[in-house]
């Protein structure tokens, strides 16, 4: 992550705490690991939902094929701004939360995706919100599509369970804060406890209230 982007992504934080998963952007380690837990490098379509400034749009983006497309989903207008100086035509950047997303594929004419990466701190937005999300993520993701999300809490292990069954874990502590990296696939089955791997080593608020199903 370029120097430059730190400031915005501070302030944002202090404004908005609740809205962004940690106060300072992902370091190459944490970025490194989840480009591996998505598996990118075949993949058509990505979804990122709280891209924050860029640093792990722009790993994705370096993994990806040339003819694949990125979607990235950030709520606050400043990190937005931020997203579209990358210059890239294969990054999609939509300005909302991460509950618009069935609106934002359908708009694009985009029935499916193989992954879904997310930095959105499920251990602080709304319950519903956060259902909301899981269940539109797993409608979306192509039969063996990952869904990854990187956290400091373990909440998002609780609300995933019934829609995508037991994650693995990895420990990334080369990033400040250290942070878990979990991993489902759309076809895992829903199982108690957790696998973890390992031990080494953004952002999205102002949902809508009301949870509609879609599978």
């Amino acid at each position: 992550m370029a120097h430059g982007h730190v400031l915005p992504f501070l302030s944002t934080f202090l404004q908005h705490p609740r809205e962004l998963g940690t106060f300072l952007p992902s370091s190459r380690h944490l970025e490194a690991r989840l480009v591996r837990n998505a598996a990118v490098e075949t993949a058509a379509t990505v979804v990122e939902l709280g891209p924050g400034t860029g640093g792990t749009t722009q790993a994705l983006l370096r993994a990806m094929p040339e003819d694949s497309r990125l979607v990235a989903i950030e709520v606050c207008p400043k990190l937005t701004r931020v997203l579209r100086e990358i210059d890239d035509p294969r990054l999609i950047v939509h300005q909302g939360g991460a509950d618009e997303l069935h609106d934002v594929l359908d708009d694009l004419s985009i029935e499916s995706v193989d992954a879904v990466v997310s930095g959105i701190p499920f251990s602080t937005i709304p319950r519903t919100t956060a259902r909301l999300i899981l269940r539109a993520s797993r409608s979306r993701l192509k039969p063996g599509g990952r869904f990854v999300a990187y956290q400091w809490s373990r909440a998002v292990t609780r609300l995933a369970k019934e829609f995508f069954g037991t994650p693995t874990s990895e420990f990334e502590l080369r990033n400040f804060p250290p942070l878990r990296v979990y991993r489902w696939t759309k076809s895992a089955i829903p199982a108690s406890g957790g696998t973890v791997l390992g031990i080494k080593g953004s952002a999205s608020g102002r949902f809508k209230a009301t949870e509609t199903r879609r599978d």
